[in-house]
C-alpha cells in the first residue's frame, strides 16, 4: 500500500515546515490528488491518521481535493476530460497523440493551525533548489 509512503511523507514536510514556527495544533490539512495519481483517497486518509500518530499532526484531519483527468490532442490541440478508465484518445479527430495536462497532482495545498490559521503549504524538496 504505497497511501502509507505518500502519508509519510505528507506527514514529515509539514512537520519540517513547522518546525521554525511557534507550537500549535494542526487541525487541517489539504491535498490535491489527481485522479490518475493512482492512489486510493480512503487508504491515503487511513494510512494518513496512522502517520500523524507521535507528532504535531496527531488528530489532524485530512482533507482530499480531487483534480479531475484532463488530456490535450497534440495534432488538434482539443482538450476532454479523461475519465476513469482514462480515454485517451482524441474525441474529434479520434488521434492518439495525446498528452495528459491534469489528473496526476499530489500536492499538499494548504495547512491550517488552530492557532495561527492557515499556514503557507510547505515546498516539496524538489522545488526548493
Amino acid at each position: 500500500m504505497h497511501e502509507m509512503s505518500l502519508a509519510v511523507a505528507v506527514v514529515e514536510q509539514v512537520d519540517g515546515a513547522l518546525r521554525d514556527e511557534p507550537p500549535g495544533t494542526v487541525e487541517t490539512v489539504r491535498l490535491q490528488v489527481g485522479e490518475l495519481a493512482g492512489v486510493v483517497p480512503d487508504a491515503l486518509h487511513f494510512s494518513f491518521t496512522l502517520a500523524c500518530e507521535g507528532t504535531v499532526l496527531e488528530g489532524a484531519a485530512l482533507h482530499i481535493d480531487t483534480v479531475p483527468g484532463r488530456a490535450r490532442c497534440t495534432p488538434c490541440g482539443a482538450e476532454w476530460a479523461t475519465g476513469m478508465p482514462p480515454r485517451l484518445h482524441c474525441p474529434d479527430c479520434r488521434s492518439t497523440a495525446a498528452a495528459l495536462v491534469a489528473g496526476r497532482e499530489l500536492q499538499i495545498v494548504s495547512v491550517h493551525r488552530a492557532d495561527h490559521g492557515t499556514v503557507p503549504a510547505p515546498t516539496p524538496a524538489s522545488e526548493e533548489n
